[in-house]
């Protein structure tokens, strides 16, 4: 459990600094490069990232090799990986050819877009574009990590690819440099990365591809997998993947920058919620392997934690979030108060339920998850282009916001038939207890928003250490039991 504890740790810590990051970047990249051109530094990223993706097979390497590791089998793990990179590579191929295609139906596609725009645009793309093709082939990097419970060295990468990012774009930004310089940037500390993760998988594991393996039988179980996975990795494009290019179709760049901050809100606070969920996956195959009916005494433990921690940003964010958006990009951003809002009310039902959706994974019921997912799509898909040319940016948010409930709703019928877990019960335990101070603790905030006014970080930081504290002792006293308490206590002693 060490690794699991100082993973998470480690995590919180970079995330802090990422969000740190954000507060400061964020306001200062816009100032820099105008709205219009971070509308488009959205968009760019939108696409490649609606393109590029592991296609499931980053599930699968993680999945498979966490199994024959906890069954004594690392052969088996290695060969499983050198399947899996002949399909990376094969994959890669395709995505150029789909990549360079795009490129030349950019006018086309995106028409709302001025030509200044298009031409700014187009190399954009290109720089991330080529950045997306030489990354994509070590995609399994973080599954080898993650498989072999690698925590720690997996989120000291990730974090020094957070200081690296800050400190180069830091410069860029000093200097005067443009848009370009900063997908470049991007692009390069993505670089680096890379070869930090292939050290330690060098170095920390034993896991050793093996290329020369093949085996058809074997490639289909791993295809059969990952195929169903990418269904789901596509449905979850065709959300925040999807949202700037519908934006960039029937609005312009201005619509695109107001969804970026909505969206980078939303990053934050999942990632946030998050963090210690994908540390769980190696556990999860054990008890599968052994007890399932352990698995819900896990979803409550962890749920309750990350109930708590989702449930006091969304109280805080909605209390002082408009606020905070007008202090921190400005009054011209208002309108993501409501898109963020939007997007984050549904993660209070999904993420305490993470471990379920982490043993179906693991039991190798993705089929059914893909169909959920693919429910989610269609919804939004069906919903977005209405939405968005009767209420622009906001009828967007508010097709995400039902796509996203939709997917909860249709996830829980899964944990119950296909993990038989007691969703009752979960929601009993997890949930009930702290009804009653998510309660008092809005309310509370809202009071506290209507009687101390203005217009300065220091009453708004002031406003939000208040409501802070009101969560944390409502929290206290209403909704943990005596264990949380003694583990929270227990680590601040420690510290």
């Amino acid at each position: 459990m060490s690794q699991v504890r100082t993973g998470a740790i480690i995590s919180y810590i970079g995330l802090g600094i990422n969000i740190l990051i954000g507060l400061i970047y964020t306001p200062w990249m816009i100032h820099s490069i105008g709205q219009d051109n971070y509308g488009l530094y959205t968009l760019a990223m939108s696409i490649i990232s609606l393109f590029v993706f592991d296609f499931g097979l980053s599930s699968a390497v993680t999945r498979y090799i966490a199994k024959y590791l906890a069954e004594g089998k690392p052969a088996k793990a290695n060969d499983c990986l050198g399947l899996a990179y002949r399909l990376y590579l094969f994959i890669d191929l395709i995505l150029f050819l789909v990549l360079v295609s795009v490129y030349f139906f950019i006018p086309q596609i995106y028409e709302s877009l001025s030509s200044d725009e298009i031409q700014k645009f187009k190399i954009v793309y290109i720089i991330a574009s080529v950045f997306s093709i030489l990354s994509f082939p070590f995609i399994p990097l973080n599954g080898i990590l993650n498989a072999s419970e690698k925590f720690i060295q997996l989120k000291l990468c990730e974090l020094a690819n957070k200081l690296i990012i800050v400190f180069s774009m830091s410069i860029c930004l000093i200097m005067g440099y443009g848009l370009y310089a900063l997908v470049l940037v991007n692009a390069c500390s993505g670089l680096i990365m890379i070869i930090l993760k292939i050290i330690c998988v060098n170095k920390f594991t034993a896991i050793r591809v093996n290329f020369h393996y093949n085996n058809s039988k074997e490639k289909k179980e791993l295809l059969k997998f990952s195929g169903w996975t990418t269904v789901i990795s596509v449905s979850q494009r065709m959300i925040f993947n999807l949202a700037p290019s519908i934006l960039g179709i029937m609005s312009g760049s201005s619509s695109i920058a107001i969804v970026g901050v909505a969206i980078t809100i939303e990053g934050y606070i999942f990632a946030f919620a998050n963090g210690i969920n994908g540390l769980f996956l190696p556990r999860v195959s054990r008890i599968l392997t052994t007890d399932r009916n352990l698995i819900l005494p896990l979803m409550v433990k962890v749920g309750r934690i990350e109930l708590m921690i989702i449930s006091t940003m969304v109280i805080i964010f909605l209390c002082v979030g408009r606020e905070f958006i007008q202090l921190w990009v400005g009054k011209s951003f208002s309108t993501a108060y409501i898109c963020a809002l939007l997007f984050i009310l549904p993660s209070i039902i999904q993420m305490p339920q993470e471990i379920a959706s982490t043993a179906i994974v693991a039991a190798n019921k993705v089929k059914h998850q893909a169909y959920v997912f693919m429910l989610m799509a269609l919804t939004n898909l069906a919903l977005a282009f209405i939405f968005t040319k009767l209420w622009g940016v906001i009828g967007l948010s508010i097709s995400i916001c039902i796509a996203y409930f939709v997917r909860t709703l249709g996830m829980n019928v899964l944990y119950k038939r296909d993990l038989d877990i007691d969703i009752k019960t979960f929601f009993t335990q997890t949930y009930k207890p702290f009804f009653t101070p998510i309660i008092i603790s809005i309310v509370i905030g809202i009071i506290i928003n209507i009687l101390i006014n203005g217009d300065s970080w220091f009453i708004f930081i002031t406003k939000t250490l208040i409501l802070s504290f009101v969560i944390a002792v409502s929290m206290w006293r209403l909704g943990m039991n005596n264990c949380e308490k003694e583990m929270l206590t227990s680590f601040l002693r420690k510290r």
